[in-house]
């Protein structure tokens, strides 16, 4: 029961990244999150000629990423194959994320991704949090250095 449990958890810390971007729910975000977390959208970014820095602690990834779509950009993101590995207090999930990106006054300005992610989460009592997120591109669509920069 518990590893059902665990498999829930660990999927839950997930889906809260992405709603809480799509809410754009500063509180949902960070409980996904560890304090000392680590989100790397590098080889994303790479895809487009992007360079963003890794971000590094929850509150520097809570505010960098609301500060970027916060009245600017309207976001959804879908979350499909996940795969899990639980070892102890540590887990890694692999999934796709399909992440529709538009401006918010203008949504014939767009950027839809389809991100593969790797996390490594951490257990943090009876829920899973976030330790290190990777997050690369497969394809996309539209025009990301419009949303991201």
């Amino acid at each position: 029961m518990r590893e059902l449990r665990d498999r829930a958890e660990i999927l839950d810390a997930l889906y809260r990244f992405a709603l809480g971007q799509d809410l754009k729910d500063r509180d949902l975000l960070a409980s996904a999150f560890a304090a000392d977390a680590e989100l790397d959208f590098r080889p994303a970014a790479a895809r487009w000629g992007g360079r963003p820095p890794v971000m590094t602690g929850r509150d520097t990834i809570v505010t960098t990423i609301l500060a970027m779509f916060t009245d600017r950009v309207d976001t959804t993101h879908q979350v499909t194959n996940p795969r899990i590995a639980v070892d102890g207090d540590t887990a890694r999930l692999t999934a796709l994320v399909e992440a529709q990106h538009l401006l918010t006054a203008d949504h014939d300005t767009f950027a839809l991704l389809k991100n593969p992610y790797d996390v490594d989460l951490v257990r943090d009592g009876q829920r899973w949090i976030v330790h290190r997120m990777r997050i690369a591109n497969t394809w996309y669509t539209g025009d990301p250095t419009a949303i991201f920069g």
